[in-house]
């Protein structure tokens, strides 16, 4: 169901939520966590984003009613804020289709909470769907987050800005997403200060980002941005994602009970 030595490894403060999960209203295809504790650099007090996918019935998208595709739940565990944030396969498997990183990150997190044979199938999908074009996803994440850091002068909007450029520029060459930001470095080209900044982020979830020449940090991310632009430029993935007919069986099949196509 899970590994619990992975998730105490990754600074999780439960690694149980079996109780939590069974109160959803609607089957969870998976659960998994996102965030910084996923991208490697979780603080002391950092909140635990749990993301994941429920199945609708499918009387709740044929009738009158709006269905409810977003499902949102927030609470406290011994002063840990917790939030649990799914969509329903067929608005996930949507957002899979257009070049999102972000729920790709979630699919393929190692970090599981809650798995079915349905997950391991949808992720088997994922390579499918990966396409140049994510480059802009991570370019413009990474973007927002500088932008982010440079009003607010706080760490974590500073690693969320690498770890977004390292996670593209790694995606383009290899067509492999990792989110882990420690195992990036080990992979690709980086400034050599970011381990001490991924330290010094435990100490404090919105900590202020002490650095020793700022200047040069700038110079760094427009150089990390050249380096996402050549190697989407260079990249042999599709400009389009292929897996249309495949995901649209695995969405009908799990909503209906029946077998998706060979």
């Amino acid at each position: 169901m899970y590994n619990d030595t992975l998730l105490r490894r990754a600074g999780l403060p439960v690694t149980d939520l079996t109780p939590v999960l069974a109160e959803e209203p609607c089957p969870l295809l998976f659960a998994t966590v996102s965030g910084a504790h996923l991208y490697g650099f979780p603080s002391r007090d950092s909140d635990v984003d749990l993301r994941g996918v429920h199945v609708l019935p499918a009387e709740d998208l044929v009738g009158l009613r709006t269905p409810e595709e977003t499902r949102s739940r927030m609470w406290d565990h011994e002063g840990t804020e917790m939030d649990l944030v799914t969509h329903d396969l067929r608005k996930f498997v949507r957002l899979m289709l257009k070049p999102n990183g972000y729920v790709l990150e979630q699919l393929l997190s190692p970090l599981v909470v809650h798995t079915t044979p349905l997950h391991a199938e949808l992720a088997a999908l994922a390579p499918s769907v990966v396409t140049r074009n994510h480059a802009h996803h991570y370019r413009g994440f990474a973007g927002t987050q500088w932008r982010l850091f440079e009003r607010t002068g706080e760490l974590k909007p500073l690693l969320y800005t690498f770890r977004a450029l390292l996670t593209g520029i790694r995606l383009m060459r290899t067509g492999a997403l990792v989110a882990h930001l420690p195992t990036l470095l080990d992979e690709v080209a980086a400034p050599a200060y970011l381990p001490a900044l991924i330290e010094a982020k435990t100490e404090a979830e919105h900590g202020a980002a002490h650095l020793a020449d700022g200047e040069a940090v700038a110079r760094d991310v427009r150089a990390l941005h050249t380096v996402l632009d050549e190697a989407q430029t260079a990249s042999r993935l599709d400009e389009a994602p292929s897996g249309f007919d495949a995901l649209h069986d695995l969405v009908v099949h799990a909503r209906l009970g029946v077998p998706a196509t060979p």
